[in-house]
């Protein structure tokens, strides 16, 4: 018997096949799917809506027309303020899927490649190091009961704290 051809070891992105299944999830369980998108020159959003180089954009089919979920795009119409938009995202720049009545999904590394622009699409001084820092929407792990937060000067943002064993875990988006 042949064997099959041996594979990469790094085989395809897990990334676009956890986006489709978080979707579905949400809309089979009835909530409103929204993905956080690091936003820089390749994507394809409303600018005025973009803080911080993220935009939070709700993916449910009722907010959109014609959505595609790709593999390497998410591609679809929304309309923001009356206006019909066209959304490109790749996939690679989402950085959170969630259901947004509850919180839970699951969040990505921001891209490291990607060239942190603002906006008006110069770069910043500060957008190297809010790339490199892993700057993005906070998710925390939302448990029985919320652990205590530390003080901002004793935070160590490059090195999250281990997640409380027991439970399922679940995503919570911090402002």
């Amino acid at each position: 018997m042949t064997q099959p051809p041996a594979a990469s070891n790094t085989g395809t992105s897990t990334r676009p096949y956890l986006i489709r299944a978080l979707h579905d999830w949400c809309t089979d369980n009835g909530f409103t799917p929204y993905i956080a998108v690091f936003v820089d020159a390749s994507v394809q959003v409303p600018t005025e809506y973009v803080k911080n180089n993220e935009i939070v954009l709700n993916i449910g089919f009722e907010a959109t027309t014609a959505l595609k979920l790709g593999n390497e795009l998410i591609e679809f119409k929304a309309r923001f303020g009356g206006t019909s938009r066209e959304i490109i995202v790749p996939v690679d720049h989402v950085i959170a899927i969630y259901a947004r009545e509850n919180g839970q999904g699951m969040a990505f590394p921001v891209p490291t490649d990607a060239s942190a622009t603002p906006s008006g699409g110069e770069p910043s001084p500060e957008a190297p190091a809010a790339a490199s820092a892993g700057k993005g929407p906070k998710l925390a792990l939302a448990d029985a009961a919320p652990a205590p937060e530390a003080p901002p000067a004793e935070r160590d943002d490059d090195n999250p704290p281990e997640p409380p064993s027991g439970g399922r875990p679940a995503l919570k988006r911090i402002k």
